[in-house]
């Protein structure tokens, strides 16, 4: 079968398993309540970081920056997370169902700082908005009386991570399309095809940018029933170069994935679906009695791999990975509780301050793929208790980079990161920055000074919530001296929601 017909055979597969969720009505539908979240934000005002938004948009707010912003940093960061997550007295159970919202941090170069945000105006959210009610399938909550869906962009949420590609804006999420933004007044532009027999195809939340500017993903089959993965190339003008299907040996649910110079790696986690009906997350386990699969994709050939075996492991992030001598070392924060992997911070969504949350104090490990015997390993690097973990990206492939993550620390106000640190592990060296006991810290993403070249030359910019004084606020610190704490920070007046991932746009 050509590649093109098998793709369109795949879509009319993936459409057919979506619209087959939308048509269940689970026998038990718990839906979170929202007045018992209520209650438990008045008692805990961290939970601020899971409060569903009521209005399509927040701001536009202007604030003073606090310090120095370091010459030479301006631009936009651009974050998007679930946001909208109660509707009618119902509220989502699992983290990864609301609607997504992006919001821009934008440096205005005189000493102020702009924030905006706005919905993602997916089809899904505003029939929603139309109906005044939940309509469609998430993917860890069961809906009543769910509406039938033509395909996966009927029930998108776009609200995991945001990218630019030749300066348009995405918002993306793992199973359906990219949403196009205006990157300017954040209005939803609608579902990018990239191709006419690819509509719908899942373009999945974490796309990886190569050092000739073109950018890989995958879209995953798997969520849906079948097995398989779509391996996506843009160029680095946005239009694209290829897509391929690898066929897996097993289905596999994966989040993100690792790149060296020539490779492509993608894990895929085992997990069996309970027997009856629900969410996709309320039916899945994960299956650590199965070893984790690993593919090793040659980028000149996206649809073969080579495939290795190791120790079950659960992943949703990826540091860097490097190659040398025949292996390639990629670096993954590892769930040590699958159930609290499969709807992380899951007591925070119904409202519990109180519950014993083992989130984020997995460890860092590195999985060694010899690629001569086709032999796989995990080794220690004595890192624990971070998430989110970004890197240089001009960092050389043969060399192991400096990752930046934000880290746990028990004492804290919230059972979440509290910290930001540096990791040079190659020279056993870490720094870290402590925010305080009541601030959560979200990803900090690495931007490079303009002019350097050198790895690690840069900032870090991330956002933060401050539960004891009810505001979120974004912070600018130097990326060689995180121990020093912020150069520049600034403070809204009001609280948003926690997210995922973001973008930096320098201007």
């Amino acid at each position: 079968m050509d590649r093109r017909r098998f793709l369109r055979t795949l879509l009319s597969g993936a459409t057919a398993l979506a619209v087959a969720p939308a048509l269940l009505r689970s026998e038990h539908a718990f839906a979170g309540d929202p007045a018992r979240f209520a209650a438990g934000l008045r008692e805990q005002p961290w939970l601020a970081g899971w409060k569903s938004v009521q209005s399509e948009t927040l701001g536009p707010a202007t604030v003073p920056l606090e310090g120095r912003l370091p010459a030479g940093f301006a631009g936009t960061l651009y974050r998007n997370g679930p946001a909208w997550t109660e509707r009618a007295g119902f509220r989502y159970e699992h983290w990864f169902d609301g609607d997504g919202m992006v919001h821009g941090w934008r440096f205005n170069g005189d000493g102020t700082l702009s924030h905006h945000a706005r919905m993602v105006a997916t089809p899904k959210f505003t029939r929603e908005q139309k109906a005044g009610r939940f309509l469609y399938p998430t993917a860890g909550t069961s809906i009543p009386d769910m509406q039938p869906i033509r395909n996966n962009d009927d029930a998108n949420t776009a609200n995991t991570s945001v990218t630019m590609i030749n300066g348009r804006l995405f918002a993306l999420s793992e199973a359906g399309s990219a949403f196009e933004l205006d990157p300017d007044e954040l209005t939803t532009l609608g579902p990018v095809t990239w191709r006419p027999d690819l509509a719908a195809i899942p373009f999945s939340a974490h796309p990886l940018v190569d050092r000739d500017g073109s950018m890989w993903n995958f879209g995953s089959i798997s969520m849906m029933g079948g097995n398989g993965l779509v391996v996506w190339h843009l160029g680095r003008d946005g239009a694209l170069a290829s897509a391929d299907v690898l066929e897996t040996p097993v289905p596999g649910y994966l989040h993100s994935f690792a790149m060296t110079d020539r490779h492509l790696v993608f894990a895929l986690i085992p997990f069996r679906y309970l027997e009856g009906k629900g969410a996709f997350f309320e039916r899945l386990r994960f299956r650590q009695d199965q070893p984790l699969r690993v593919a090793v994709v040659d980028k000149a050939t996206p649809s073969k791999a080579q495939w290795f075996e190791t120790d079950f492991a659960a992943i949703y992030h990826f540091g860097d990975a490097s190659e040398r001598d025949g292996r390639i070392t990629v670096r993954a924060v590892q769930h040590l509780d699958v159930e609290e992997a499969r709807s992380p911070m899951k007591a925070a969504m119904s409202g519990d301050g109180h519950a014993d949350v083992h989130g984020g104090k997995g460890p860092l490990r590195d999985l060694v793929l010899d690629l001569r015997s086709g032999k796989a390993q995990w080794e220690d690097t004595g890192v624990a208790g971070i998430e989110f973990p970004v890197f240089d990206a001009r960092t050389p492939s043969r060399d192991a980079a400096r990752l930046y993550a934000p880290i746990h620390a028990d004492g804290s106000t919230a059972p979440y990161f509290s910290r930001i640190g540096a990791f040079d592990l190659a020279r056993g060296r870490r720094q870290v920055h402590d925010y305080g006991r009541d601030v959560l810290v979200e990803e900090h993403l690495f931007v490079p000074w303009p002019g350097s070249t050198r790895p690690d030359d840069g900032w870090l910019v991330g956002t933060l919530l401050d539960a004891a004084k009810g505001r979120s606020g974004i912070a600018v610190l130097d990326a060689r001296r995180v121990d020093a704490g912020p150069l520049a920070q600034a403070w809204l007046p009001y609280t948003v929601p926690l997210g995922f991932h973001g973008h930096f746009a320098a201007r």
